[in-house]
């Protein structure tokens, strides 16, 4: 077993930063003013710490979130400490892909630009269930949703990049749970079937697939000359109401093993801000982060042929939604 970098465990890395670096300290006297940003999943946790912090830095902050009435609760809360903060509520469901075009059709009738792009929203099914569109539904919300989110939106990241000569980020919030998909790779053919079902590879499979698409996306955006970058992360392990259908048995052993990697989650909204504001990452695409430094992956969540399969099957399984 290698020894584990200090940077994971309190001591700064590379970057200045570290495992206990949180939201607050990686956006330390930064001015996000002209920054428009999208975040998913902004009612808990990481993304509403994510999304307090950005707007607190003077960011556009939109809450792109499935309950409207929450994140409006959560926009007051931003408002109540930072009164000047600008926040907007928009209604998101990543378990329907209609909806990801309804949302994406209202942020467009508003003509806002977009800086940056927060896919953060994700969630762990330990029994098989299917999205409004037919599809495992770990992989519907935490991928493929995603996915089509990020495809629609690009025009206007290409187009905010071009206009305002700042480029555009794309930030993918993985896991190292990726490790734990089927076989370490994809088990693409076997997506829907319910007997081939494993709660926790299934998630380890949207992870990878996260992963995969940061990186097939950067590589396509680097070959059209598009000044907009996409990366991927590890937040870490916080002790939250993530996976809350997950056993309590298994959290609590999880949590036990993993006790000094824990995070708070200002701590792990750390990686998130960083990835998506330091001027550090200026022109850095197609890469890894954790604990606000970049690290290597495993082979498989480095394999730009698999990364292309994914591209492609997702576009197919998107395609065959609009037929049903």
């Amino acid at each position: 077993m290698g020894i584990t970098p200090s940077y994971m465990i309190g001591t700064p890395g590379p970057s200045g930063f570290g495992s206990k670096s949180t939201a607050e300290d990686v956006t330390a006297n930064m001015d996000l003013t002209s920054k428009t940003i999208i975040v998913t999943g902004a009612t808990s946790g990481i993304g509403k710490e994510a999304a307090r912090v950005l707007a607190k830095r003077g960011a556009h902050v939109i809450l792109a979130v499935r309950n409207v009435k929450l994140g409006e609760t959560v926009s007051a809360e931003i408002l109540l400490e930072s009164p000047t903060a600008r926040v907007d509520v928009m209604h998101l469901d990543l378990n329907s892909l209609t909806s990801v075009r309804e949302f994406v059709e209202n942020f467009k009738a508003h003509k806002l630009p977009l800086n940056i792009l927060l896919n953060n929203a994700g969630l762990i099914y330990m029994k098989f269930r299917l999205s409004q569109d037919g599809v495992e539904e770990t992989f519907a919300i935490n991928h493929l949703g995603h996915f089509l989110l990020t495809n629609l939106l690009l025009d206007t990241m290409k187009s905010t990049a071009k206009e305002t000569g700042v480029e555009g980020r794309i930030v993918n919030v993985a896991s190292e749970a990726y490790k734990m998909s089927y076989n370490r790779s994809l088990a693409l053919d076997k997506l829907n079937d319910p007997k081939s079902f494993f709660g926790a590879q299934a998630y380890g499979q949207s992870k990878l697939a996260n992963i995969l698409h940061a990186r097939e996306l950067a590589r396509r955006l680097q070959e059209e000359g598009a000044n907009v970058t996409a990366n991927a992360l590890h937040p870490g392990t916080i002790n939250t109401g993530f996976g809350s259908n997950v056993s309590v048995v298994l959290k609590g052993i999880a949590c036990t093993i993993f006790a000094k990697f824990l995070k708070t989650i200002p701590q792990a909204a750390g990686t998130s801000c960083y990835v998506a504001t330091s001027p550090a990452l200026n022109g850095v695409s197609g890469k890894y982060f954790q604990d606000c430094n970049e690290v290597s992956t495993w082979s498989c969540a480095n394999d730009m042929q698999l990364a292309d399969k994914l591209w492609q099957f997702s576009e197919e399984l998107i395609a065959s939604t609009l037929t049903k």
